[in-house]
């Protein structure tokens, strides 16, 4: 799976002002939804904030990957948001969280979903990546920083 077929620069936004875990899941619906007709706002955040109550998608060094699922969705999509400060996530290393890579994939792909999630993971572990993303000043930055 080619991170590059599910970013895009509608759906990436840099140092957003934000200060809780609610709130940044409310950006990121809100940037989902703006960006694809077959979808709002309010199942976006349901289906963010049901994977949340399950266990935190934050998965350390102040990184987290918000996903659900969606019944109206036709293909993975990414939402990459950058918030300035780090936040409180409950994160597993108990860490505030400054980068967050959502991912949106349709209600029936579960083996495509662990896939894409693993792929994701793995480019977020390399530590230049993660450096770069910090650095960018645009979204175009932190699009480049990934791909």
């Amino acid at each position: 799976m080619d991170i590059q077929a599910i970013v895009s620069l509608d759906r990436t936004e840099c140092a957003v002002q934000c200060n809780s875990k609610k709130r940044i899941l409310e950006i990121i619906a809100d940037i989902a939804a703006k960006n694809n007709e077959n979808i709002d706002s309010a199942t976006v955040l349901s289906s963010l904030m049901s994977r949340e109550r399950m266990g935190s998608t934050g998965i350390g060094n102040g990184i987290a990957l918000p996903h659900g699922r969606l019944a109206n969705l036709e293909k993975v999509i990414a939402i990459i948001v950058t918030c300035t400060p780090a936040i409180d996530f409950d994160a597993l290393d108990e860490k505030p969280v400054d980068i967050f890579f959502a991912l949106l994939v349709p209600e029936e792909q579960t083996e495509g979903h662990l896939q894409t999630l693993a792929t994701v993971a793995g480019k977020l572990s390399d530590k230049e990546t993660i450096k770069a993303i910090r650095r960018a000043s645009t979204s175009d930055e932190i699009l480049s920083a990934l791909c």
